[in-house]
């Protein structure tokens, strides 16, 4: 069974830039045949296109024990990869966009709910747009639709359960200089040479950064990165802008302004120095990290349940949206991170059925 619903979910191409209508739509008339109550909470992304987060309960209530998380988008893939949307098992893993990541633990949750009786409210909250920045969890946790005690993030994670995680932010820089003739640059400045200087105070902050550390990560600290720079527009003109990209993912007990700080500072270091120095930054994600106590009876539970300790991860989850809705929140799930958004992504076939069980366990332990 569990086979035939990950078949369904990944043969609907989800891919961020699409409606996710489609699978919702797959999701909701399961949630109901297993007697669900479902509510939808649609909304428009930046393109126009209908987006819909979906809760399913077991009971007509705003506040739950246990919710079960899994988001429905997928990232892009190779339109070559012929098994991308049809789901493939070949020597007991299961091969497909979404597979891993996370339409595999979907499948589990689902089917952990068949034939379990609770006494206590249970969700399952499926949600839309996380591959680009978390955002369906983003409109859950603004919209506050219902308080939650506990919830189980669906993430590969080789089923061991994570109760921390770091943040994410990301700052579009802008660097002004002012165009001349390569062959007399007294007459202009260039934004490469200012951005470059820039960038090298930037390398500077990562030590400062190392400072702080919490030893349960790795890194243990904030880490930063530049990962785009454009500027100029001729190889024989001083370049009048150039621009970089800002990421950075903050420790849960750093705030994600404490970098933003250390760039004020680095910036106002360079006007000192070049008065005409201008630059813009746009600091436009700024996604918190999660902490959940390692005595937590959720943590406790996960662990026995699959006899893995608890650790952390560096990557960005919904697990910090959870919390917002008032819950102690666990991340965790079938496959490995590093086989997701690549071609040839996979579940194996023994981890998703034993998530299943995991899951199955947690609701009756909690619900």
């Amino acid at each position: 069974m569990i086979k035939e619903i990950l078949a369904d979910l990944v043969r609907i191409d989800s891919v961020s830039t699409r409606s996710n209508a489609e699978i919702v739509a797959y999701l909701e008339r399961r949630c109901e045949a297993l007697g669900l109550i479902t509510r939808r909470f649609p909304y428009k992304d930046e393109y126009g296109l209908e987006k819909i987060n979906l809760i399913a309960l077991t009971h007509d209530v705003q506040e739950v024990e246990l919710a079960l998380v899994g988001h429905t988008d997928t990232v892009p893939y190779d339109p070559n990869w012929s098994e991308a949307t049809n789901l493939t098992e070949r020597d007991g893993k299961l091969y497909g966009r979404g597979s891993c990541d996370t339409k595999g633990f979907i499948a589990a949750a689902l089917t952990a709910v068949e034939n379990t009786k609770v006494k206590k409210p249970l969700a399952l909250i499926f949600t839309a747009d996380e591959e680009v920045g978390l955002l369906g969890a983003k409109k859950l946790a603004q919209a506050k639709p219902l308080r939650v005690r506990y919830s189980i993030v669906g993430e590969p994670t080789s089923l061991k359960p994570i109760r921390a995680g770091k943040g994410y932010s990301l700052a579009e820089v802008i660097v002004k200089g002012r165009e001349a003739h390569s062959a007399y640059p007294a007459l202009g400045a260039s934004a490469v040479f200012r951005a470059a200087r820039l960038i090298n105070r930037l390398e500077s902050i990562t030590t400062q950064l190392k400072q702080d550390q919490y030893d349960a990560f790795d890194p243990p600290f904030t880490t930063l990165n530049i990962g785009l720079i454009h500027g100029g527009s001729a190889k024989n003109v001083l370049a009048g802008e150039c621009r970089f990209t800002l990421e950075w993912r903050p420790i849960p007990t750093q705030p994600s302004e404490h970098l933003l700080d250390l760039f004020n500072t680095a910036i106002a270091e360079e006007m000192k120095s070049d008065p005409d120095f201008q630059c813009v930054v746009d600091a436009n994600r700024q996604d918190t990290g999660f902490e959940t106590a390692p005595e937590s009876p959720l943590i406790k539970l996960l662990e026995k349940a699959t006899g893995n300790n608890s650790g952390t991860v560096a990557f960005g989850t919904e697990a910090a949206q959870m919390m917002l809705l008032g819950s102690e929140a666990v991340v965790i799930g079938p496959g490995n991170i590093r086989e997701a958004h690549r071609t040839g992504e996979f579940v194996p076939l023994d981890e998703l059925e034993r998530c299943a069980q995991v899951l199955r366990q947690s609701i009756h332990e909690l619900c």
